[in-house]
């Protein structure tokens, strides 16, 4: 059972992947365009890691965190990248605010050490595991996701 679900969008992470997509469509068009010669012409591996590029940007486009009765899930874009975690190994929650420097995806951060996971903006629930790391989800609804993450623990 889910007791909260949430989806959060990274529209700049969207416009992003747009340009690079628009971009990479222009490489491959002009070098198809080129007249035939033994270099010209679209590269099989270099179109394999622009799709491979895309694929990754576009995964980074949103984050869902939802609750269940035994753990809280972190999902971006279509799951490739993905967290769980025991709601019985939950120490503390809170709200903060993430530092802009902090950076949006999933980031390791050495002072204070801790992961992050965020996909836009600044807002974020703070997670001290039992055995002492620490982890910040990012979100744009942080009170609810704090209150769902208690109620759950409670129960």
């Amino acid at each position: 059972m889910t007791t909260y679900k949430h989806t959060q969008i990274g529209y700049l992470m969207l416009v992003i992947t747009l340009v690079v997509l628009i971009l990479f469509a222009w490489l491959q068009i002009t070098a198809r365009a080129e007249p035939p010669s033994y270099d010209s012409g679209a590269n099989f591996a270099i179109t394999a890691i622009m799709a491979l590029i895309l694929f990754i940007l576009a995964s980074f486009s949103t984050l869902t965190v939802s609750t269940h009765e035994q753990f809280l899930k972190i999902r971006f874009g279509w799951g490739i990248f993905r967290k769980k975690f025991s709601l019985t190994d939950i120490a503390t929650i809170g709200k903060v605010k993430n530092h802009w420097y902090y950076g949006w995806g999933i980031r390791l951060w050495f002072w204070p050490y801790m992961w992050i996971f965020n996909v836009s903006g600044f807002d974020a629930i703070e997670i001290r595991m039992k055995d002492g790391k620490i982890y910040r989800i990012g979100t744009d609804e942080p009170e609810k996701l704090e209150a769902a993450i208690k109620q759950v623990i409670r129960s």
